[in-house]
């Protein structure tokens, strides 16, 4: 069942055109990734269908009941409300109709034949069972939990970061499952860990789902399919974003062909025109101004199909550097390295080196330390003990902040501070419009000044100017937030053609196992390991340890320990049971019978629609599993007080 509808949408800001004549529908289930380079568009579609943003032409279709929630990049929350009150504000409807379940069950056990009120309770039922609100309670505290939220669950939302608050609202979102979801960017701000949290809660709940996202990894997970936004139209494929890429293939491959066709094509129709005097006469002169389309059809293709070519060519390019290097000079090397914030060991002991042309993926849980050794190594800060050896080489560094650029310089300053309109490029003298071209910065942005720019295109100007710089280490923090898809798959291959070492913090799986040959795994309480396999990889084991780990703990905690064995050995020094065994043994077998009685009502019940049409067959669902756990506990309380009373009449001879 479609729940969103877009119809011949078009939208334009003034002269620039984001979306023409596109069509768009969502179905119950579907899990729609939104992908395409930044200013495209993507953004602008979402809002359309959330109805913040109206289209220039065409039409929107959604239906009033169904429930459409967005995830803003900057949630608002009320000044007064804590972190567990700000997720709880968000879910009252659904406390709300739990409330309403349990009032409705108490009044029809009164009064079993009011149809008015079975309907109410079914539909009640109907609308938890879609929000999967039956234990509300427990899934807030769960969400918390993962969300690394619990600590601060009294603290004032409002006092808290703006990755902070992020993960309170989409906490709430995913909590409250609207019937449509759209996430602009969730994975932004969240570890490794509550990512594949997310995920799993996505799939699990069968959330219906349209979400923007340069997370690959994430992307081929979730998704059922991916929309990409191109030349202000929407191209859909199926699947996640390996299947994307597989059919984009074939997209691009049919578009060579049809391009040979129409080669051949205008060629014919050329040949007519130069010789054709007929070419001039009125009824010809249709055929004349197809020549003319074909020719424009010509020139446009063989760009499309290159740049097709060229971001195909990006993601399939080798996915480790190079292998089996030796004698590689020593940059760092770090000896018995503690450091400590506070009360909070980040680093214990840590004893590594680092080599020319390594590249090492530091990764973990947040706030574990990972931007920290990055700060130690470029000597920012100092280490409580322990030493870091750096050879005689430069550095180049790129963070969040972008501290390398000045918001009055124009791009074309920033790159040719003295002057001139070239750059060297590790060795490749090059014009800096040529070279800003391959990080897609069009020729009109040289004039444009740092801080005109939008976040995403800052970092894409940071990342060009760091490969500017002649450098033998590369040390980046979080080089992939704010950047599409299209300029992440740039920077992997200016990094895996790099000659020097690489260092980076990175919470993108897809991306770290494309660069990295070796991570630094923070795992907290300053525990430092060191890994040659891909992240993936271990991630994948972990959670294979993890689940065993558990399993274990099941086993032993359903066992009887030694000393308890130990205990069942001894002979009973009792020489008779107690008031309340003997009491309990006398009123047991008339409870366990009634419960009997109650449990086989039940069961006819069931297996009648006009008896469980008037009980509901939610309300005798539950009552039997409760009737049915009393009767095990009642009669495993018996069998052992006459197993108890048997031992005591032997001792007693």
């Amino acid at each position: 069942m479609a729940l969103v509808d877009l119809f011949h949408v078009k939208k334009q800001y003034d002269l620039k055109l984001l979306l023409n004549d596109v069509d768009f529908h969502l179905s119950e289930g579907e899990r729609v990734a939104i992908v395409g380079p930044n200013g495209c568009g993507k953004s602008t579609l979402m809002k359309i269908i959330t109805g913040e943003e109206e289209p220039t032409e065409g039409k929107r279709v959604v239906d009033r009941s169904v429930q459409i929630e967005m995830l803003s990049q900057q949630p608002h929350f009320a000044p007064h409300l804590n972190v567990k009150e700000a997720i709880e504000s968000e879910l009252t409807a659904l406390k709300a109709a739990k409330e309403r379940y349990d009032a409705l069950s108490v009044q029809i056990a009164e009064d079993f034949d009011n149809k008015k009120l079975l309907a109410e309770l079914e539909e009640v039922g109907a609308y938890l069972d879609h929000h999967n609100a039956w234990s509300l309670d427990d899934k807030i505290e769960r969400v918390m939990q993962e969300f690394k939220l619990k600590a601060y669950e009294d603290r004032l939302v409002v006092s808290l970061s703006g990755g902070e608050q992020r993960r309170v609202a989409l906490a709430s979102l995913i909590l409250k499952k609207p019937d449509v979801l759209l996430l602009d960017e969730p994975t932004n701000h969240l570890d490794v860990y509550m990512v594949e949290f997310l995920e799993e809660i996505l799939l699990k709940e069968k959330f219906t789902l349209l979400f923007i996202s340069h997370d690959r990894h994430f992307i081929d997970t979730i998704a059922t399919q991916v929309v990409e936004v191109d030349n202000q139209e929407l191209i859909s494929y199926k699947g996640g974003y390996r299947a994307y890429l597989s059919q984009k293939e074939a997209r691009m491959k049919a578009l060579q062909k049809q391009h040979e066709n129409l080669l051949k094509l205008l060629q014919h129709e050329e040949e007519w025109l130069s010789k054709s005097v007929r070419a001039r006469e009125k009824r010809n002169q249709g055929r004349k101004a197809r020549v003319f389309e074909l020719r424009e059809q010509a020139k446009k293709n063989p760009t499309l199909i290159r740049k097709m070519q060229v971001e195909l060519e990006r993601e399939k390019r080798s996915w480790k550097g190079e292998k089996g290097l030796s004698k590689r000079k020593m940059l760092f090397e770090i000896e018995h390295l503690h450091y400590t914030i506070g009360d909070k060991l980040l680093i214990k002991d840590l004893s590594t080196r680092i080599l020319q042309r390594d590249k090492i993926g530091i990764v973990g849980v947040n706030g574990a330390g990972k931007s920290t050794l990055l700060k130690l190594l470029l000597g920012r800060i100092k280490p409580d003990s322990g030493i870091i050896k750096k050879g005689d080489f430069s550095i180049g560094y790129f963070d969040q902040h972008r501290e390398m650029l000045n918001d009055e310089h124009t791009l074309i300053e920033t790159f040719c501070p003295d002057g001139g309109d070239h750059v060297n490029v590790q060795g490749r003298h090059m014009h800096v419009y040529a070279y800003l071209k391959s990080f897609l910065f069009p020729e009109e942005y040289l004039t444009k000044k740092i801080g005109q720019l939008s976040g995403g295109e800052k970092n894409r100007v940071a990342l060009a100017l760091l490969f500017t710089k002649n450098v033998e280490c590369l040390i980046l923090d979080e080089p992939t937030n704010d950047l599409d898809i299209q300029t992440i798959t740039i920077l992997e291959e200016k990094l895996i053609a790099f000659p020097g070492a690489v260092l980076f913090v990175s919470h993108d799986r897809y991306f770290i196992d494309k660069i990295a040959s070796k991570l630094l795994i923070f795992k907290g309480n300053g525990i430092v390991e060191e890994s040659f396999q891909t992240y993936t990889e271990y991630l994948e084991i972990e959670k294979e340890i993890k689940e065993l780990t558990y399993l274990e703990k099941e086993i032993k905690s359903s066992s009887p320990s030694e000393e308890k064995k130990e205990q069942y050995k001894k002979p009973k020094k009792k020489t008779k049971l107690s008031y309340k065994e003997q009491k309990a043994l006398e009123e047991l077998p008339s409870q366990i019978e009634a419960l009997e009685a109650e449990i086989n009502a039940i069961n006819r019940c069931l297996a009648d629609p006009e008896c469980y049409g008037k009980e509901g067959l939610t309300e005798l669902g539950n009552k039997l599993a409760e009737l049915e756990k009393v009767y095990e506990e009642k009669s495993e309380m018996y069998l052992e007080l006459l197993e108890l009373e048997e031992e005591l009449q032997a001792l007693n001879g």
